[in-house]
């Protein structure tokens, strides 16, 4: 995939890999065992610009043209290799801040994409609620229209960089008896009146990353804040995860060259019967496979982020399903198979493996369940099939 990179992007990977080595490695393991936000990461990588990659210049960023969502991939792979959790400050702020990049006018863009690509503020998404998970049709927050402004009332419930961040983009009812069509998508300020943070989560994996409840009660959001019309949230939300799931199979994707990388280390240093362990052929079979799901996985993500960056949006909603699942459920065989390869020490926390393979799950289930990524995939390929017949 190296010769597909310009040399904007090989800087950016590079970059990004040493903020990996020399800031994230050496304190992952306190994060995920503290549970707590690595704020001093995000100084780190607010001080190289790397929030900068999927912003246009027009708005501080770096991007001269597509949606930046190749550097977003890249950054948030080399960062996922030495810790999936801490990544997500990142990569979350990327998706809080894809709707405003796709549906925002330019005095949006103006008034938040600034601080976002300087680091200043991070961003985060507020889709899901306790009766709206897989079924996001569900959802039952509702924002009433009140002269310039909008009242929210409702809860979300399993959002990143809840209580984190400063900036979110969150989908509510302005037409409840409309249903999915009723939805409308707005920028929500933290500190924002009647705008709060709920039960912050405890969880098996990506610890390092913060997971809260957004609790909305009588919030006035101003008008001025609802991102495209009324009655798009949900077209603004099916086209975010369009563009943002490459993201979270690319994390997927680090996770697993991470979980690669120490199963290497160990196992050529490893002595079991008088030789290394990866001269067994049944270890290096198992090494073969980790191997080509990572790589299988990377051609999948990067192919398709730079479609996406060309401007090839257009019924793209399989193809980045695909990208999830076969990530997200290659990352959980990678860190699975890394655990057995290291054996017992591979169970002990002196070992990241475990972590990894703790921090992989997650992929399989957000932004979107592996069940429903193959809903999606299976109903393409029902048009398809009828297309062909006719």
């Amino acid at each position: 995939m190296h010769h597909l990179l310009t040399e904007e992007q090989r800087s950016i990977q590079e970059l990004a890999r040493t903020i990996a080595e020399e800031k994230i490695k050496p304190v992952r393991a306190k994060y995920d065992e503290q549970g707590t936000f690595p704020r001093d990461i995000v100084r780190e990588l607010a001080k190289v610009d790397l929030f900068r990659v999927f912003v246009p210049e027009a708005y501080d960023g770096l991007l001269e043209q597509g949606y930046g969502v190749t550097n977003m991939c890249l950054v948030t792979e080399e960062l996922s290799r030495a810790c999936g959790g801490i990544a997500l400050a990142f990569a979350g702020t990327a998706l809080g801040a894809f709707p405003i990049l796709l549906f925002g006018s330019d005095e949006q863009k103006r008034r938040y994409l600034p601080a976002i690509a300087a680091g200043e503020k991070l961003a985060a998404f507020g889709l899901t609620e306790p009766m709206a998970g897989s079924d996001a049709g569900s959802i039952r927050t509702t924002a009433r229209r009140d002269g310039d402004h909008y009242v929210l009332n409702g809860t979300k419930v399993f959002i990143t960089n809840g209580e984190e961040a400063d900036v979110y983009t969150t989908v509510a009812l302005t037409q409840p008896e409309k249903g999915a069509r009723g939805a409308s998508c707005f920028i929500v300020e933290k500190g924002t009146p009647g705008f709060s943070f709920g039960k912050k989560e405890h969880k098996m994996g990506i610890r390092a990353s913060v997971t809260a409840e957004l609790v909305f009660d009588d919030a006035r959001v101003p008008a001025a804040n609802l991102l495209g019309r009324e009655g798009m949230g949900f077209i603004v939300a099916m086209r975010t995860f369009d563009i943002s799931r490459p993201g979270v199979a690319a994390q997927a994707l680090g996770i697993a060259e991470g979980a690669m990388d120490e199963t290497l280390r160990y196992v050529h240093q490893r002595q079991q019967f008088g030789k290394p362990v990866i001269s067994f052929q049944g270890v290096q079979w198992m090494l073969a496979d980790m191997a080509t799901q990572i790589e299988a996985s990377r051609a999948l993500i990067y192919g398709l982020a730079d479609r996406i960056d060309k401007g090839d949006t257009k019924d793209i909603g399989h193809l980045s399903a695909m990208c999830k699942v076969f990530a997200s459920d290659a990352a959980m065989k990678v860190t699975t198979d890394a655990v057995q390869l290291l054996g017992g020490y591979g169970y002990m926390t002196e070992y990241p493996v475990e972590k990894m393979m703790r921090d992989a799950k997650i992929t399989q289930i957000y932004e979107g369940t592996n069940q429903i990524q193959r809903n999606v995939i299976g109903s393409y390929l029902a048009k398809e099939a009828a297309r062909l017949a006719k």
